[in-house]
């Protein structure tokens, strides 16, 4: 029999999924002052009564959908003590969800078993929302009579969807009171990447919302240490992180505007490649290459989300990087530019517009662009050149490559 592909060796870890964004810790660390204005708001599910509808915004990473999860899953455990109150939350995740039609669907579907879900089309948006308010209302018949069916709606990402005066937030604001829910009370627990959502809404949404707002601050370092000690303690064996491991996390989760998912992530990609390498020690030097490989995904996944100028722009230069002509000026890589142009059957965009898509580049990290200033004989001008290894730009542009067709100059990296 031949050697096994795959087998157990040393590992760093004793819960790796401690790290990811689905475990819940049994403590929040470092918000306290947000958890103690939540529970506020939350309290009056607690005595049977009608639940505030609450509204979370704040940045990627600082705690928003960790603190509901945490904070919802305690106040059904405890109202569960009360033979008076029933309370019951529903999770569902707008992103993708630009419709209140498609927003309706998803919770008919969070509410159904799997064999009994809908699909997106086949029906109007009255039956939809008729579908919705029956499965909320029947959430009560499985209660006793004596209790108050409540039902906590936690939409996460809610900015992705639309907010006119038909939207499902005022639909959900309204349902009692236009008797479309008749045993069921619920409340609407909103969850923003966007701080200014809120002054999207139409001023007869947010009236009717009546939303109770809570800020999610950006972490600090002490704070995302903690955060990162609190899961470590879980995730990794005792004595498996040298001393530095957290420390460094912090300090680049610090940088990326104080957001405890990229830490973590960087925890986690540090445990792994000790784990490859056979080691139950993760080290300072772990926290680097993590760092460089985090770095790299999310450029790639940068990329392939750009508008498709931008990633012909981009693959124009990675054919004069691959012909070692690097760094150029902007000219010649509008020349390669609409040669790619020509590849993909389209009219190529204007010099001024190659310069825009360079910019945008540079801002995401996946070129760096030189200022030159050669006073009265020379001008000024950029030259540019990849920020990251060609076979990089080729991964993250396979899907253009592949459409395309591959430039001579980039074969051997495809």
């Amino acid at each position: 029999m031949s050697d096994r592909v795959f087998s157990r060796g040393s590992t760093p870890f004793s819960n790796r999924d401690a790290l990811s964004d689905h475990y819940t810790p049994r403590e929040l660390v470092g918000r306290d002052e947000e958890l103690a204005q939540y529970k506020e708001y939350l309290e009056p599910a607690v005595w049977g009564e009608d639940p505030n509808n609450i509204f979370l915004y704040g940045k990627t990473g600082v705690g928003k959908t960790a603190a509901t999860k945490y904070l919802v899953s305690a106040l059904e455990e405890d109202v569960a003590e009360y033979d008076d109150t029933h309370v019951e939350s529903i999770h569902v995740n707008c992103d993708g969800l630009s419709t209140s039609y498609r927003v309706a669907v998803a919770i008919v579907n969070a509410i159904r078993d799997p064999h009994d879900r809908i699909s997106e089309s086949g029906y109007s948006t009255s039956e939809v929302y008729d579908m919705m308010w029956r499965e909320l209302d029947q959430i009560a018949e499985g209660t006793p009579p004596t209790q108050t069916p409540i039902v906590l709606l936690v939409l996460d990402e809610v900015d992705h969807t639309e907010v006119g005066e038909d939207s499902i937030l005022y639909q959900l604001s309204r349902a009692e009171e236009n008797e479309n829910l008749h045993q069921t009370r619920i409340g609407v627990i909103g969850i923003s990447n966007d701080l200014t959502f809120s002054d999207q809404l139409s001023p007869k949404v947010n009236s009717s919302l009546c939303q109770k707002k809570i800020f999610f601050e950006t972490y600090d370092a002490d704070e995302l240490r903690a955060v990162l000690q609190q899961r470590a303690e879980v995730a990794f064996k005792d004595g498996a992180l040298e001393q530095g491991v957290i420390p460094l996390c912090a300090a680049y989760g610090r940088k990326q505007s104080g957001d405890a998912r990229e830490a973590l992530d960087l925890l986690r990609a540090a445990g792994d490649i000790a784990r490859n390498d056979d080691r139950e020690t993760v080290t300072e030097a772990d926290v680097e290459t993590g760092q460089s490989r985090v770095e790299r995904e999310n450029i790639i996944e940068g990329i392939r989300s750009l508008h498709e100028h931008s990633r012909y722009t981009l693959y124009a230069l990675a054919t004069l990087a691959a012909e070692e002509e690097t760094p150029v000026r902007t000219r010649p890589i509008h020349e390669r530019y609409e040669v790619i142009c020509d590849l993909a059957a389209v009219d190529g965009l204007t010099l001024r517009r190659v310069r825009d898509f360079l910019r945008e580049l540079e801002m995401l990290g996946a070129v760096h662009i030189d200022e030159q200033n050669q006073g009265q004989v020379g001008g000024q001008y950029i030259q540019v050149e990849l920020a990251h290894p060609v076979d990089v730009m080729v991964t993250a542009l396979d899907d253009t490559i592949e459409a395309l067709g591959t430039h001579e100059s980039v074969t051997g990296y495809v």
